[in-house]
């Protein structure tokens, strides 16, 4: 499975393959050409109040992970997507958020590599 992440504000690269954002909330100052978006699933994102209550707090980040690892247990056909072109291709997981050790794109590359 080819899965990678990256922050959407970095320059896209053909190398990143499928990309898909994977924020809830669209990120400040990208526009739409900028992203070259294949695919924005709001649905695997953190839910809004996971989202708020996790607030890029490092020392929240073990229990964050888990509640959004049971999140993400619902929505397994969007997954299988995704893992199915990961099985293909390179699919890059997009995220916004500054904290490179600490977000949701790495919660869910680690999901879909020990789950599909």
């Amino acid at each position: 499975m080819k899965v990678q992440i990256k922050r959407i504000y970095e320059k896209a690269a053909n190398r990143d393959g499928h990309r898909v954002l994977v924020d809830r909330i669209w990120p400040r100052g990208v526009s739409k050409e900028e992203a070259r978006l294949d695919d924005w699933n709001k649905d695997i994102a953190p839910s809004t109040d996971l989202r708020k209550w996790f607030d890029h707090k490092e020392e929240r980040f073990p229990e964050f992970k888990k509640k959004y690892k049971k999140e993400l247990s619902k929505h397994t056909d969007d997954l299988k997507e995704i893992a199915s072109i990961a099985n293909e291709k390179q699919v890059t997981l997009l995220f916004g958020a500054k904290d490179e050790k600490h977000n949701q794109a790495l919660v869910l590359k680690e999901y879909l590599e020990n789950n599909f």
